[in-house]
Order: structure tokens, then sequence, then C-alpha cells
């Protein structure tokens, strides 16, 4: 068997430029709001299931909020996204959904200072919800099949927070 993809989606994946389309005419706080809440009831149940005990993604997202209620400061709350939940993500190669799972969250919650982090949670989210559901022997057509209905949710998750005319629409460089 192919070793599972870190990663699911493309680029030029319809359903992610119907995402990126979405997300470019937002804030940078509605951006991470929406990524938080996202990752803490879609992402985060996966990893929890997977690792129990083991609060290192939650931690990522609680400090991240934290920096939005100026309760941190910007290198505490990367300190705990880089060296806590995504040491957790490079310990769990033999669990690839727990891994893409803990890099979503990670993803997630790095979304307070950089927004474009916003596609981590889509490529990685989508892995560990697509391995956790379907297991790591389905065909890819399986995976991707669950990838677009995973990133359909997440639009429509946007949708519901989104403001509509945002007078101040985060600039983000897609470099992908």
């Amino acid at each position: 068997m192919p070793k599972p993809r870190k990663m699911l989606g493309r680029a030029d994946s319809p359903y992610i430029l119907a995402l990126m389309r979405l997300i470019d005419t937002q804030s940078k706080a509605t951006i991470a709001g929406w990524c938080m809440d996202y990752a803490e009831a879609h992402i985060l149940p996966v990893f929890s299931k997977r690792c129990p005990g083991d609060d290192r993604p939650r931690r990522a997202l609680l400090a991240a909020r934290d920096w939005f209620e100026g309760k941190k400061k910007l290198p505490e709350v990367k300190h705990i996204i880089l060296n806590e939940c995504h040491a957790a993500a490079r310990e769990l190669d033999d669990d690839p959904a727990a891994q893409a799972a803990a890099r979503a969250c990670g993803q997630a919650a790095a979304c307070f200072h950089t927004p474009s982090h916003s596609l981590g949670l889509a490529f990685y989210g989508s892995a560990a919800i697509a391995y956790d559901r379907a297991g790591l022997f389905e065909k890819p057509e399986v995976y991707d099949r669950i990838a677009a209905e995973v990133c359909a949710g997440m639009e429509s998750a946007l949708r519901a927070v989104a403001v509509e005319n945002e007078p101040n629409p985060a600039k983000i460089k897609w470099n992908c």
C-alpha cells in the first residue's frame, strides 16, 4: 500500500479555489476565528479520540485565542504552536489521521498571525477527517470525495460567519 498523503486536495481543486475566493473577502480576525472554531468543532475531536490526554493542539488553539484577547504575546503563542502542536504531529507518523489533525489545528491556530495558513486547515483537516472516517486502505477517489465534502463544509461554516462587504479584507499572498 502506498504511504498516505499528508494533505488532501490541490490548490487548483474547485473546492479549494472557492474557499480561497471567500477567504479573500474576509478580515484577518474573521478568518482566524472561523479557522479556530472549525478546528475545535471538527478536527480536534479526531485528534482527541486518537490521542486521549494529549492537549497540545487544544493548547495551540487556546493560545491563539488568548492572543486576540491580549492575554498572550506573539512569541509565546508561536512557541506553543511550533514547539508543542507541531511537535505532536511530528511524533505521529504511525497515525496519519491524528498527525493530520495536529497539523490542521496548528495551521488553524497560526491564522491569528498569517491568514494564508487557513489553507492548511483545509488540506490537513481534510486528510484527518478522511483517514479517520475511511481508514488508510481506500482508493484515492474516496479520499478526494471526502476532501471535497469536508472543504464544502468549511466553506459553509465560513459563509455563516462572513461579513458581507467586509471593509478591511486580509491581503493574502497565496503561494500555492
